[in-house]
């Protein structure tokens, strides 16, 4: 006889992908009790090793480095660089693991798949879970409750409405999308990834492949001097698009099956069978039917776990759509932004069309609130590829990054909410959140520090030295980052002779002070992600950025005397916050002693609580 495990959170979040984790841990860090809930042994979703997709992002692969992603997902890869210089995914799986775990106020239930749920009324009362490696039988009931399933799953169980396929030109004026609504949907992949040898490998398939032509292959790169006369009117840029993959590695991301049947969740179980098929096929046709180039290339590891673009989207308080995209419109309850193309992928089987039609955005978009907000429903969010969003749209904001950034809001809204007692998702302060999130490194386009609790916005600032257009001033200026040619960081001038380079912030008046935090620079014109692919590694630097701060000191300071000091070694990160006990003082002193190489000190912004 079963029995039923009855457990109970402020937050439950399900699906432990990228947007789940981000989701799970900042909700955790904002004093929310959570449960991340994830039916796989490894965090991480298509980024993990089960499937091995790199994370893009609003940057499109450093073509807009200004918009790379920073807050939760940025210290998830500066954590792995730290470790995994060698682009290993079991490393990458710990990584995501470890920063699960050491979060006191997070549950963590691997290996747990939720089969139903009870709601009421527009609440989600309680889910049931199962958790195969305990066969744990599991009632959980939260305040509020995410779905970052990837399919909708929860929302789906719920009875939420969504939608699938894509909507008919008339429903949002979208210029791409057809005239009639359609189920054609974007389909699931495997990768895999070949090692040259140095002498050549015979290949002998494993199982029964499929076989095909250089004829019905004529539009999806698989040999490093493809060059495709029929292609030859579209712009360089999209031809980079269309067939970047992993040119030198061998795994394409265009070995796409989309499904027959109304439903693609449905089809998963035979879709998988038909890529390992493919995938082997493909491989097949490079390595025996004709000369790719592939001699001394092995496989050293092929994916059994499909990677899914597109299934549910989950009816929400607004529907971005493909209009706000590619006009970059602006909301004003934004907390989250994208910026990659709307990038619309075809099925392998579709021979004579291009594997992906790519409708470029120039600079980012904001994502709105309410596109997190599932319709008809107090107590429930939705993130990653099945948020609030048309088919077009979601074309766009389905890459890892941006729904990171959205499962990073989705969090720090639910703490705030838990912490106010609230019963209504909407009765969330936006601007509230707006500026946790931009403490928290999350970047919002258009919108700066305006923290009125921040003693360092009204303080006086002055720096060691400083370079010409690098002044200290910019410590307190509200960005983070360089934004349209303006660096908005202070630079020190080189370090010498292991003399320290310092900061003072004199506070307007005496105050209660336990909070000092940093935001270094970590470099967004390198590359920082995991990945297979030689192209995106080359993009990058071994090691922890050179321009981070490795090692400094802080001193809390009352009438000359130091009153609390916390020495850092061997900082990593480019967002860092020092808790201090609670003590009244005058001044902060910020002493940097070393960086990871850089001459120069190199920091965004301070701030004070």
């Amino acid at each position: 006889m079963k029995s039923i495990k009855e457990m109970q959170f402020d937050f439950v979040v399900v699906g432990g992908g990228l947007t789940g984790l981000c989701a799970a841990i900042s909700a955790a860090r904002g004093g929310a009790k959570t449960a991340l809930i994830h039916d796989r042994s490894v965090l991480g979703g298509n980024a993990s090793s089960e499937i091995r997709m790199h994370i893009c992002g609003a940057n499109c692969n450093m073509k807009k480095p200004e918009l790379s992603e920073g807050g939760i997902v940025h210290e998830l890869m500066l954590s792995n660089k730290r470790v995994n210089d060698s682009y290993n995914f079991s490393i990458w799986d710990a990584v995501l693991f470890d920063a699960a775990k050491k979060e006191k106020n997070l549950s963590l239930f691997l290996n747990t798949t939720m089969h139903s749920v009870s709601s009421e009324n527009g609440v989600v009362k309680t889910i049931e879970c199962y958790q195969l490696t305990t066969e744990l039988h599991l009632s959980i009931s939260a305040n509020f409750f995410a779905d970052c399933t990837g399919n909708g799953t929860l929302c789906a169980f719920a009875d939420a409405e969504y939608k699938t396929g894509s909507e008919a030109k008339s429903e949002y004026n979208e210029s791409h999308a057809p005239e009639k609504e359609d189920n054609k949907r974007m389909g699931n992949t495997l990768l895999f990834k070949a090692v040259d040898r140095g002498h050549p490998v015979e290949f002998v398939p494993p199982v029964e492949v499929m076989h095909f032509t250089e004829e019905q292959l004529k539009y999806r790169k698989h040999s490093p001097d493809f060059s495709p006369e029929s292609v030859k009117d579209i712009t360089p840029e999209a031809l980079r698009v269309m067939f970047s993959g992993y040119a030198q590695d061998y795994g394409y991301w265009w070995i796409e099956i989309c499904g027959e049947k109304e439903n693609i969740i449905e089809e998963y179980e035979d879709i998988r069978d038909q890529l390992v098929s493919a995938i082997y096929g493909v491989w097949n046709h490079i390595k025996n039917e004709g000369n790719h180039g592939a001699e001394n290339y092995e496989l050293a590891w092929v994916g059994m776990l499909p990677g899914t673009r597109e299934s549910r989207r989950i009816v929400c308080d607004y529907m971005l759509n493909e209009n706000d995209i590619l006009s970059n419109r602006r909301f004003e309850d934004k907390v989250a932004y994208g910026g990659w193309d709307i990038d619309v992928h075809t099925c392998l089987f579709a021979f004579d069309e291009k594997p992906s039609f790519i409708y470029p955005v120039e600079g980012s978009f904001d994502i709105p609130y309410r596109s997190y907000c599932v319709k008809g429903f107090k107590n429930l969010f939705v993130g990653g590829r099945c948020m609030g969003a048309s088919k077009l749209a979601m074309a766009s904001t389905r890459v890892m990054g941006t729904c990171s950034v959205g499962g990073q809001a989705i969090g720090t809204a639910a703490a705030i909410l838990c912490r106010d007692n609230a019963e209504n998702i909407r009765e969330i302060n936006i601007k509230e959140l707006q500026q946790n999130l931009l403490r928290d490194d999350c970047y919002l386009p258009l919108l700066t520090n305006e923290d009125s609790n921040d003693l360092a916005r009204t303080s006086k600032i002055v720096a060691s030295s400083e370079e010409e257009g690098f002044c200290a001033e910019n410590l307190v200026n509200g960005i983070t980052r360089k934004i349209d040619g303006a660096s908005n960081v202070w630079h020190s001038k080189p370090l010498k002779d292991e003399q320290p380079e310092t900061v003072l912030l004199s506070l307007k008046k005496k105050s209660t002070v336990n909070t000092v935090q940093l935001v270094f620079d970590s470099n967004f014109n390198i590359e920082k992600k995991i990945t297979l692919s030689s192209t995106r590694q080359n993009q990058q630097k071994i090691g922890i950025p050179k321009e981070l701060v490795r090692d400094f000191t802080v001193e809390l300071i009352s009438d000359g005397t130091v009153i609390e000091k916390l020495d850092v070694k061997d900082n990593y990160q480019r967002l860092v916050k020092l808790n201090f006990d609670l003590v009244d003082c005058d001044t902060v002193k910020v002493s940097f002693t070393k960086t990871w190489g850089d001459p120069c000190v190199r920091v965004f912004e301070i701030r004070i609580y």
